[in-house]
């Protein structure tokens, strides 16, 4: 009964907060890990992600790590992932412009927007310490995480305003100007902490998590919420629950809501 009432919640969660209005979006995984030994282990994995209510492609990657086993309680790893992001970028009009010191245009109307694919190459590493708690499995991640993204040169910006026209179209028109964003890296710490919910002989775990993004301040955070499902030694899937909370607007990034599925293989 316990049970029910969790995965009844785990659905409903969603749908109330949902009334918010922040974006929505999916996420879907594949996953495979190849345990060597008792100790070490290298895995893989590919996923899709969603945005604007699921209309849009947000982003692709794939990605390998190693983790060992240090003790029976403590796990280091290291990974590196390919994302290729579908990019929007948006500026306004400010107080200096002069579009608005002539009264032409009101601060924070939209001036420029680009959309465009560009990749990002992340490199990370963790520790991950576990502690058993009767049913109850705790566990603390801490990740350093580096991004890098090249410099990327695109044809055009939609621009909002005519100058020669004084007419703004909310729609926009090219302007036939290549643009150049250039090259970035960011250097962030992820502290999860997460308790899964475990009964020898069931085949489904609960889970929820709470994952913190720290650079200089809090940038991010995640809560997320779902279970896995084992289907047999080899095979299992999960779904989840997550909200990510933002807190910097450094990549564009928004509020949103997801959805996930993933689908695991070990061999």
């Amino acid at each position: 009964m316990r049970f029910k009432f969790f995965f009844i919640a785990v659905m409903m969660f969603p749908l109330g907060t949902l009334a918010q209005r922040d974006d929505f979006g999916t996420i879907l995984s594949v996953e495979a890990e190849h345990k060597v030994n008792k100790k070490l282990s290298f895995g893989i994995e590919a996923e899709m992600r969603t945005r604007d209510d699921v209309k849009t492609v947000d982003r692709w990657s794939v990605g390998v790590d190693a983790s060992y086993k240090l003790t029976s309680w403590l796990k280091a790893s290291a990974g590196y992932f390919f994302l290729y992001d579908n990019n929007e970028k948006y500026s306004y009009y400010d107080a200096d412009d002069v579009e608005v010191t002539k009264g032409i245009l009101d601060v924070g109307t939209l001036k420029r927007s680009a959309e465009y694919w560009g990749c990002r190459h992340r490199f990370q590493v963790s520790l991950t310490g576990s502690y058993k708690l009767g049913k109850f499995d705790f566990s603390l991640r801490e990740r350093a995480q580096y991004t890098y993204k090249p410099e990327r040169t695109i044809d055009h910006r939609t621009i909002y305003f005519d100058e020669d026209e004084e007419e703004y179209m909310a729609e926009g028109f090219s302007d036939g100007i290549s643009h150049t964003y250039k090259s970035k890296d960011k250097m962030v710490l992820r502290s999860r902490l997460q308790a899964e919910y475990k009964t020898k002989g069931f085949p489904i775990t609960p889970y929820a998590s709470v994952e913190l993004f720290n650079g200089l301040d809090l940038q991010k955070v995640r809560y997320t919420v779902g279970y896995d499902y084992k289907i047999n030694k080899q095979h299992s899937m999960g779904l989840y629950y997550r909200y990510q909370h933002v807190n910097s607007d450094d990549d564009n990034e928004t509020n949103r809501h997801y959805v996930g599925l993933s689908y695991q293989l070990k061999f």
